[in-house]
């Protein structure tokens, strides 16, 4: 690292401090994005070639070695996903005395969740929301195909690019490569699956990733269309809730559904999640559903996808390897041959068999397996079976 660097990494607790810092020489901090719990988001730009960037500084201070961990954990699965054109593009990192800078591609249009609430983007443009969701599925079945799952899926870490046309995923804090967790409680309230949610009957009790981020999915695919939430927390303790594990076709009764969306919300707030829809199922029913709303008919919108986002070529940086991606999806050894094989978009593989699809949902032309059935060994907690709580940040 060079003397600049170090000279310019005071210890320092205040982030306004940082402000006007020149790192590895050519990137100067010119504002301050947000401020979380493990650290600072700046506003960047290359002084040379006047590209603007946003830099996370995590704080080193105070750190024991398990928060270390989590913090190399963070960079390093943000780093092995950012390869898709749908996750915010990780450009290089710095280490100064007091902080790690992560330097990241910037989207000066925000995050979704001040998109839909303050802007209006999405509620009532079905083709716009349906537009950006299939780019979320796609990001998060990349980020499962390489056994990363994000456990914090929420608008607020969605970013928003090209006239609200692009959505890239972010913020990788909570995020793991364990497909079964004890993590009981971890991510935001609103959008946890019930199981997430229990206490642990015993030590051993545990919960399955992947259809844990399907169920958020499905509480930001509300947010996008109806601008509201469907209750504060799905458990027992919450009224809204309730009424839907009483009768599934509660949620039409608060919102303003279309039939065919109210039914692919029924597969995905599954509550037992080995029977909670795949995502190769769910891309398939939502670029086949007619409306998502009752009062707005729906075309299929075009699908290109691009990352432009530039790296800068700097001395004394943290070099990352290049990810690329190629357009298909790998899977891991640890998912082949069962139900969770990642398919391309196109959803060309045609004759893998399932248990016949419920009556009450419209027959598929492609045939989808049911079941998580990597997970058939864990033990899942389901539970047992108004006013309706507009978006709130968590």
């Amino acid at each position: 690292m060079s003397d600049s660097l170090h000279s310019q990494a005071t210890l320092t607790t205040r982030p306004e401090d940082r402000i006007g810092h020149l790192l590895a020489s050519r990137i100067e901090l010119t504002g301050i994005l947000g401020v979380g719990a493990y650290g600072v988001v700046y506003t960047a730009i290359d002084i040379y070639t006047h590209i603007p960037y946003a830099v996370k500084a995590l704080s080193k201070i105070g750190l024991d070695a398990r928060q270390r961990r989590f913090q190399e954990r963070e960079i390093a699965l943000h780093h092995r996903a950012s390869a898709h054109p749908n996750v915010v593009n990780l450009v290089k990192i710095l280490h100064a005395i007091d902080c790690t800078y992560v330097i990241i591609e910037y989207c000066p249009e925000g995050d979704l969740f001040s998109n839909i609430t303050e802007h209006g983007n999405f509620v009532g443009n079905d083709i716009l929301a349906k537009r950006v969701f299939l780019q979320l599925l796609n990001a998060v079945e990349y980020c499962h195909s390489m056994g990363i799952y994000h456990r914090d899926l929420k608008p607020e870490n969605i970013l928003v690019t090209d006239n609200g046309t692009q959505v890239k995923l972010a913020d990788f804090g909570l995020a793991t490569t364990e497909p079964v967790t004890s993590d009981f409680g971890c991510g935001s309230t609103f959008y946890m699956s019930p199981e997430c949610q229990q206490s642990p009957s015993r030590g051993t009790a545990c919960y399955a990733s992947a259809p844990n981020d399907i169920w958020s999915l499905g509480v930001i695919l509300v947010n996008l269309t109806c601008g509201r939430n469907p209750w504060k927390r799905a458990s027992q303790s919450d009224s809204t809730f309730r009424a839907y594990l009483k009768d599934p076709s509660f949620l039409r009764t608060i919102l303003p559904l279309s039939a065919e969306l109210d039914l692919i919300l029924r597969r995905i707030f599954e509550i037992n999640p080995a029977k909670r829809i795949t995502i190769p199922e769910l891309r398939y029913r939502i670029l086949h559903c007619p409306r998502f709303t009752t009062n707005s008919p729906l075309d299929s919108p075009p699908l290109s996808e691009t990352n432009s986002s530039p790296n800068i070529s700097v001395t004394d940086m943290f070099q990352l390897p290049p990810q690329v991606f190629n357009g298909q999806v790998p899977v891991p050894a640890t998912l082949r041959n069962n139900a969770y094989s990642s398919r391309s978009s196109s959803n060309s593989s045609t004759n893998t068999p399932i248990t016949p699809i419920t009556d009450d949902y419209a027959p598929l032309p492609i045939q989808f397996k049911q079941a998580w059935s990597p997970f058939d060994g864990v033990k899942y907690i389901v539970p047992q079976p108004l006013t309706l709580p507009s978006i709130q940040a968590c």
